[in-house]
């Protein structure tokens, strides 16, 4: 075999490496020799001449373990158990009404736990260990292990890592590769002559064969036999063609769609809906509110018919919640923590229509970004508005929904909700388990009365990323908006 299949860079690659042929070559010394300064050329170049058997390739795997986060910063001020451990140490009477007095919440219940793991007492309140410098020693080593970070996980005490594995944040395991390349016989016995860099033509235009040039120009060589890509179209994102289905389905059952706006007032998310002016989610821990506008106005006979649900029950045969109603807490603007807020806006507008409809769409709660929760999310949610709507006729339609999106097995339980009585837990049966992905229930007299509507109001509301995590196969709901190529085009279609 001579040179002529091979590409520039393959050229160069094999011209280099015969000048010292006895000779290991990993990227490094193919960057410096050959003048490269792109890693992926010089592995290009070096899998090309293996493919073709003039090289021959080693790998070596190695796991590094390296520190994180909290490790850094168990580094800096002292692992949790070395700083509580010091404490006691330096406390005279270390009781643990003193240790909850020094150590914030967040460290407390975490650093009881390991210092009890550590042979820590209480007797009579006051903290004590059997063996103080088994203790002090044991941290000492954990302290030396993350200094001693990176390093080859063989390397390191098998006990240490098994411990902070289990610690969150503190250190990673990296798995790498490390590859070499050595001639094999075939590449020694190619002429150096035929190594030199030719000018390859890579794309035929119009341009090139106007200007005969191509008439004494070389080709790259082309192997039509080998697979092509397979080319990658555009697609809907997996949530977006989450949303169309389901809107598809509940349209084919009979549905009307409805839209609203995202910010509303406190009074129709929330007082229209008989929940409590002192209720806890109404608190700016778990509410968004907002200090544009300073209000939203509503108009004085809905105050009026509110106040009366809330304090004494009005004309619904209900006792209300008794106490103060303020009708400036009901016109604070806020984001909307459920769609069921505009659902109750269209029953006013609508309270004599019979109806079915539905909405899947944002709504907003202040709560921290893990694995099942998000701040901004998407909820889906339905009524039906009809002389005879009941509970049997919502069970049905529910199930109906699930068994079109391939969930057969649903199964409803007894719950509580502020605004529906009766109230039912939805269930679902997933890989052999029953999980919750909704509520439902019909409204109750202080909801649909003061707004004129004499029939039952059937309604239900599930969040929908719970739903895409089973359809999608995910255990974290933060993957449903991260822009990772590769999973987004790997998703099936729904």
């Amino acid at each position: 075999m001579d040179g002529q299949h091979l590409s520039n860079n393959e050229r160069r690659l094999l011209r280099n490496m015969k000048d010292d042929n006895s000779k290991s070559w990993d990227v490094a010394s193919i960057l410096e020799q050959c003048q490269w300064n792109d890693q992926a050329i010089a592995v290009g170049a070096a899998q090309g001449l293996v493919e073709k058997g003039l090289l021959k390739e080693d790998e070596q795997h190695s796991t590094m373990v390296r520190r994180l986060h909290n490790g850094d910063n168990a580094l800096q001020q002292g692992l949790l158990e070395q700083r509580i451990f010091s404490w006691i140490e330096s406390y005279e009477e270390p009781s643990m009404a003193a240790f909850q007095q020094q150590f914030d919440r967040s460290e407390a219940g975490p650093g009881i736990g390991l210092m009890k793991k550590l042979g820590m007492q209480t007797e009579s309140g006051i903290l004590s260990f059997v063996n103080k410098k088994e203790v002090l020693n044991l941290i000492t080593r954990r302290m030396e292990f993350l200094a001693n970070l990176p390093r080859n996980v063989d390397q390191c005490d098998q006990e240490l890592l098994e411990h902070f594995k289990q610690r969150k944040q503190f250190i990673e395991l990296v798995e790498s590769v490390k590859r070499s390349w050595l001639m094999t016989e075939k590449g020694l016995s190619i002429a150096s002559d035929s190594l030199e860099e030719l000018d390859f033509i890579n794309e035929i235009t119009p341009e090139l064969l106007q200007s005969e040039q191509w008439q004494n120009s070389q080709f790259r060589p082309f192997d039509v036999t080998l697979e092509a890509a397979t080319p990658r179209t555009g697609r809907a994102h997996p949530m977006q063609a989450l949303i169309e289905r389901i809107r598809s389905i509940f349209l084919e059952m009979g549905f009307s769609e409805l839209v609203d706006d995202y910010v509303q007032s406190a009074g129709w998310n929330m007082d229209a809906l008989f929940i409590p002016q002192d209720h806890p989610a109404r608190e700016m821990q778990d509410t968004f509110y907002l200090s544009q506008p300073t209000t939203i106005s509503i108009d004085e006979s809905t105050l009026a018919n509110w106040k009366s649900i809330h304090q004494t029950g009005g004309e619904t045969g209900s006792r209300g919640w008794g106490g103060h109603f303020s009708e400036e807490v009901s016109k604070r603007p806020l984001l909307r923590t459920h769609t069921t807020v505009n659902t109750v806006q269209y029953l006013a507008r609508h309270p004599h229509d019979p109806c079915r409809v539905f909405s899947v769409d944002r709504v907003f709660r202040n709560e921290s970004i893990d694995r099942t929760h998000l701040p901004e999310f998407h909820q889906i949610e339905g009524i039906i508005l009809e002389p005879d709507a009941n509970l049997q006729m919502l069970v049905t339609t529910l199930k109906t929904f699930y068994a079109k999106m391939g969930l057969p097995e649903v199964r409803v339980r007894p719950a509580y909700f502020p605004y529906t009585e009766p109230s039912l837990e939805v269930e679902v049966k997933w890989k052999g388990k029953w999980l919750e992905l909704g509520g439902a229930g019909i409204f109750r007299p202080e909801v649909t009365e003061p707004l004129g509507i004499t029939w039952p109001v059937s309604a239900w509301g599930m969040g929908l990323e719970r739903l895409a995590m089973l359809v999608l196969n995910l255990d974290d709901i933060r993957q449903l908006y991260i822009s990772d190529i590769d999973w987004l085009q790997n998703q099936q279609i729904l």
